[in-house]
């Protein structure tokens, strides 16, 4: 009879999840492995997502994930452990990805002096093309010595722009579109550009392109494998 329970629990468990159709993976262990361009096509970077563990409750999700960022040649610039949290028909995502956070690296891990403020990116899990989205920003400081170092980031003008077939090397998915105004500010300097992003239901970002304020392509990261 326990035995019973448990898998109807789980059964349930599994059903509620599919029917949310999240915007990120829910099965631990899967990796997603991502490189970035710059405005030459020019490999600069790739980054590793491992998802360590999913939590469910109730409408509820936290995804756990470790994040490696690495450069060209596939070395470790550094690594973080971060969690998505869904709550209902939202999900937030985490705004430090907009940030250059390897400039606050000691050996390859963002040291805990670091202080962070701000609010999560919002993304819907159904959402239409017109829909405007809420603004997002963050903040981080770190104070090391006589050293003080800080960057902040804000995403507004958000909005979803279409419903798109994507192809990638990792693969060809439904994507849904979202555009966003970034201005960032780092070291004193000043950085206006729009992001362009595919996100794909169990996937997450499959896409993303940069522009500068003139409008021309100054980088792209894409999904390149998922295992």
């Amino acid at each position: 009879m326990k035995k019973l329970f448990l898998l109807t629990v789980i059964l349930f468990g599994l059903q509620s999840l599919k029917a949310q159709e999240t915007f990120f993976p829910t099965k631990e262990g899967m990796v997603l492995i991502y490189k970035s361009f710059d405005k030459k096509d020019k490999l600069s970077g790739m980054m590793k997502y491992t998802i360590e563990k999913v939590n469910i409750s109730g409408n509820n999700i936290d995804f756990t994930y470790l994040c490696e960022s690495l450069d060209n040649k596939e070395k470790l610039v550094f690594k973080e452990e971060i969690t998505v949290h869904q709550k209902g028909d939202v999900m937030y995502i985490d705004m430090g990805n907009f940030l250059n956070k390897a400039a606050f690296q000691q050996e390859g891990t963002i040291p805990a002096t670091v202080e962070v403020k701000g609010n999560n990116m919002e993304i819907p899990l159904n959402p239409s093309p017109g829909q405007t989205l809420p603004d997002a920003n963050i903040e981080m400081a770190m104070k090391m010595g006589f050293v003080n170092m800080k960057m902040s980031a804000a995403v507004t003008n958000r909005k979803v722009e279409d419903i798109e077939d994507i192809s990638v090397s990792g693969g060809t998915f439904k994507c849904y579109k979202f555009s966003g105004n970034v201005n960032t500010v780092a070291m004193g300097i000043k950085v206006q550009a729009k992001t362009v992003e595919w996100f794909a239901k169990g996937i997450g970002t499959v896409k993303t392109e940069s522009y500068d304020k003139k409008g021309e392509l100054t980088g792209r990261t894409e999904l390149v494998e998922i295992r």
